[in-house]
């Protein structure tokens, strides 16, 4: 599929949702008298699209701007520049009544399950809220949807009038699902949803979101720092740096022949449960740490820790480009990885 912004793209029947160019600036401001002295670049011009019924899995070190772009792409942040298309509708431009109708379709599961419920509701009433703000639901209505949601996460309906500090992390999660849910949106940001949940949880986690998407239709942009565990939700796989898209390809074209040697610095952290294997295994080992996103650096953000940069990378700023069907990087050396 072109890359290029077209209104066929925006509006095609397959894609639910197109970002295009998306930019996310925090300023930074100084002294008594607070002049803005720089800018953070969180997001720096990212470019993709996410087909409905898919999930597309979002993966980079702490700090390099998943969870902003996330927040952008709802509109928590409303972007420095570029564009963010809902079914052919450019979020970006809407304010007010327009806006606030849109966010029915589209919802977030946050990462921290004992931080994003208010300890002062019932679990009920969390879960209830956001058919109270849109007044979707009332009286008899509301309970029985309420109740619903929460069997559809695996929680008794009983449980609605207890308060979150009464459950586990898990459990608090799922409640975050449900609300989520409860508007019955087509699309919702997963960030970082089991990142903060023990491991013997985060299965159960997962598999409650892929068995809701395959009964619900709904569409994914999943958040996440373990590989493996994106390997296994995800259809396609974004790789992130510095507030830039790296590579994105379907996963398993990621985890076979990644195109981008930041992508390939990551897998090769990934364990092998095999001594053997693992013995064996050439590991990439970047030097340096991770540049500011205050003072991003020229050229390729990536060239100051890559054991493959020549003099063009620090000049000039690779294209986005596809290599092949589906296969995306911003590489000048792209084709030299190629298997």
């Amino acid at each position: 599929m072109s890359m290029q912004t077209t209104t066929e793209t925006v509006r095609s029947p397959d894609v639910l949702l197109r970002v295009e160019g998306l930019k996310m600036h925090f300023p930074v401001y100084r002294g008594v008298f607070r002049s803005r002295v720089g800018e953070i670049k969180a997001v720096d011009g990212i470019t993709f699209d996410i087909l409905r019924g898919e999930t597309l899995g979002l993966v980079g070190e702490s700090g390099c701007g998943k969870s902003t772009a996330g927040r952008t792409i709802l509109q928590l942040y409303r972007p420095t520049a570029g564009s963010v298309y809902l079914d052919g509708e450019d979020l970006s431009t809407l304010h007010g009544e327009k806006l606030r109708q849109h966010r029915r379709k589209m919802q977030m599961i946050f990462q921290d399950p004992y931080a994003s419920l208010d300890p002062r509701m019932t679990i009920g009433e969390i879960v209830g809220e956001p058919l109270d703000v849109h007044q979707t639901a009332r009286g008899k209505g509301r309970r029985e949807r309420i109740a619903h949601l929460l069997q559809v996460v695996g929680l008794n309906p009983l449980y609605a009038g207890r308060y979150p500090h009464e459950f586990s992390g898990g459990q608090r999660q799922r409640v975050g699902i449900a609300r989520a849910l409860a508007l019955n949106p087509s699309f919702i940001v997963c960030d970082e949803p089991i990142s903060a949940l023990d491991v013997s949880i985060q299965a159960q986690v997962v598999n409650l979101l892929e068995d809701i998407q395959k009964e619900m239709g709904l569409t994914y942009l999943f958040i996440a720092h373990d590989l493996s565990m994106v390997r296994h939700i995800s259809t396609r796989v974004a790789v992130m740096y510095l507030g830039k898209l790296m590579e994105l390809s379907d996963r398993s074209e990621v985890y076979v022949d990644p195109l981008h040697p930041y992508t390939q610095s990551l897998l090769s952290a990934i364990p092998i449960p095999d001594p053997v294997l693992e013995e064996r295994r050439k590991r990439i080992i970047l030097t340096g740490d991770v540049p500011s996103p205050a003072n991003p650096p020229s050229g390729c953000v990536f060239h100051t820790r890559c054991p493959y940069a020549e003099a063009i990378c620090g000049e000039t700023i690779p294209a986005w480009r596809e290599i092949h069907s589906g296969h995306w990087v911003a590489c000048h050396f792209a084709e030299r990885f190629k298997k």
